[in-house]
Order: structure tokens, then C-alpha cells, then sequence
């Protein structure tokens, strides 16, 4: 039975108590969604404070106590990338300059990268050993410590490996292809321009001539004579080897590795720390990087590399 319509004014009330109810509705709804983003944004912002903040800070902030440095030397080795001269040097600056630094382990896994690069840390590790003579630094390889990576470990006091670390490749190459038979295979017409009568040396669409090929060889021979060289200096006489068969690029396990004088004993970081060391109490001085740079000089890179590969070039110098 519908209800009887009551007096004349009753609709507006209803009317009223309608936006009223309606009204507080859409507060509490608007309270609620208020309440999320907030909780949203204090959860991005814990969770940069989590990535910027350096993990050490409660450790050496806090508790002012000796402890053994630890720096990673960790993947490819160019700029841009977390194993650059940049951010590894900073961490070793940084252990070395801490007054309760005992000792730097420069923990390696890395298959090498640009000679440029490994040069800059060689040097540097040199100069800080010099700078800081009680402090020793020690290399600990974990999977593998080749090429570049093998270069700056060998400015180390000491080398410890895994039995199954492989460690070596003391080498350099220049690595790309050539597509001529290709192009004449698809009929296309490679028109390169340059000023400058070597200029488009290497040019993977044009054939090797004689001269590139041999001009080519005697940059890379230049460049493994100073790896070379480095890495005698470095190692001095531990190595027990033919020159003709640790310089080859060869590559070996860890054991192996000991026996021909390329790493001097079995053992981690934490052995390290406590064996040798004597400070079992480690601090990591990784420099860490802002994600927000990181990315932005990805996007830069790799806009740079869209264009090199663009114009042409497609070689890779690497000690690997």
C-alpha cells in the first residue's frame, strides 16, 4: 500500500535530508581517497629514502668501530655502468679516508670492459696504496675476474679467489661485423662520405683493406703491451708462467690461477676479514647512485648510442 502523500513542505525536507546524506557520502569517500594518497606517498617516499640512504649509515653514523672496508667492482666495466672508474674509485676513497679502515677488500666479478676505464682504477688503487700504506687493500674474485677486471685487481697487495673463480684473459680485442656480401647479395649501394683519407676505417659495410687490418692490430698490440705491463708491474715476480701463455688471453680456474701466480690464495670476503684482516666486522663503501641520475644518463647513452650506430659505427674496444 503506497504511503499517502504527507503535507505540502514534506518534500522539501526529504529533498534536504537527501543532499545532507548525499553530502556526507561524498566526505567520507573523499576522506577515505584522502587517506590513500597519503599513505601512498609516505610509501614512496620510505621507499627512496630506503634506496638513497646508504646502508652503512647506522653502522659507521651510529657505532664508530675498526672494521674491514668492502667495495664492489660488480659487471661490465664502462661508464655509466655500476662497475664505472667513477663510482668505484669514489668507494675506495671513501674506505680509505675512514679513520677505523684496517683494511679494503675490492670484491671483483667482473668479465672486464673499456681499458680506459680499468686504467683510471689501477692508478687510482696505486696512488691510494702509496697515500695510505697501513692500510692494505686486497682483491676477492667471485665468479670471474677477466680481462679489465683482471687489470685493476692486479694493483691489489693480494689476490684471493674461488677454486671455480675464473680469472685471466689478459688480452684486448676490437670485435664487429661486415656486411658487404649482403648488401651485394640484396643489391644495396653503400654510399659513404668523409673527409679525411682514413676516416671511414673499419666501416662494416666497405671491405678490410691490408692497412685497416694492420693498422687495427698494431693499436691493439700498443694496448696490450701497457695491460702488460700493468699487470707485471702489479704482480711483479709472483708470476710463475710463460709470458707467452698468461698474456695470451687465456682464461683459468681459480686454483689454476694460483699456480701460475695470477691470485695468491683460496678465500671470500668474509675469510679475508677474519683471517687475514683480523677485523671481522665489514663496512660496505659501494658508492650508491641516485636511480634518478642513473636513469636519466641511461636515456642519454642510449640516445648517443642510437646515433653512433646510425653514422655507422659499430666497433667495440674492450680488454676481454
Amino acid at each position: 500500500m503506497e504511503r499517502e502523500a504527507g503535507p505540502k513542505g514534506d518534500w522539501h525536507r526529504d529533498l534536504v535530508e537527501k543532499l545532507a546524506r548525499d553530502a556526507l557520502t561524498e566526505r567520507r569517500r573523499a576522506r577515505r581517497w584522502g587517506i590513500f594518497f597519503k599513505l601512498l606517498t609516505f610509501a614512496y617516499l620510505l621507499a627512496v629514502f630506503i634506496v638513497l640512504v646508504p646502508e652503512e649509515w647506522s653502522e659507521e653514523g651510529i657505532g664508530k668501530k675498526p672494521h674491514t672496508a668492502v667495495v664492489d667492482l660488480e659487471g661490465l666495466i664502462a661508464v655509466g655502468e655500476k662497475a664505472s672508474a667513477d663510482n668505484v674509485i669514489t668507494g675506495l676513497r671513501d674506505a680509505f679516508e675512514d679513520e677505523n679502515t684496517k683494511a679494503v677488500i675490492l670484491r671483483i666479478n667482473s668479465p672486464g670492459g673499456s681499458p680506459v676505464q680499468s686504467s683510471y682504477m689501477y692508478k687510482e688503487i696505486l696512488r691510494l696504496r702509496e697515500k695510505y700504506p697501513d692500510v692494505p687493500l686486497y682483491a676477492v674474485v667471485s665468479d670471474i675476474c677477466a680481462s679489465g677486471g683482471y687489470y685493476v685487481a692486479s694493483a691489489a697487495d693480494r689476490i684471493y679467489v674461488n677454486e671455480s673463480s675464473v680469472i685471466g684473459s689478459i688480452g684486448v680485442l676490437m670485435n664487429g661485423f661486415g656486411f658487404v656480401e649482403a648488401m651485394n647479395e640484396f643489391g644495396v649501394e653503400r654510399r659513404l662520405i668523409a673527409a679525411g683519407k682514413h676516416k671511414g676505417i673499419l666501416d662494416p659495410f666497405s671491405p678490410m683493406s691490408e692497412f685497416d687490418k694492420e693498422y687495427a692490430t698494431r693499436l691493439l698490440g700498443k694496448l696490450h703491451e701497457t695491460f702488460i705491463a700493468a699487470v707485471k708491474t702489479g704482480r711483479g715476480d709472483k708470476l710463475k708462467g710463460e709470458d707467452g701463455e698468461i698474456f695470451s688471453g687465456l682464461f683459468w680456474d681459480g686454483q689454476e690461477g694460483i699456480e701460475l701466480g695470477l691470485a695468491d690464495a683460496i678465500g671470500n670476503t668474509s675469510y679475508v676479514a677474519r683471517e687475514v684482516v683480523g677485523v671481522e666486522k665489514t663496512v660496505d663503501f659501494t658508492a650508491k647512485e641516485d636511480p634518478f641520475e642513473r636513469l636519466a644518463r641511461r636515456f642519454g647513452a642510449a640516445t648517443g648510442e642510437a646515433l653512433i650506430r646510425v653514422l655507422g659505427s659499430d666497433n667495440n674496444l674492450l680488454l676481454r
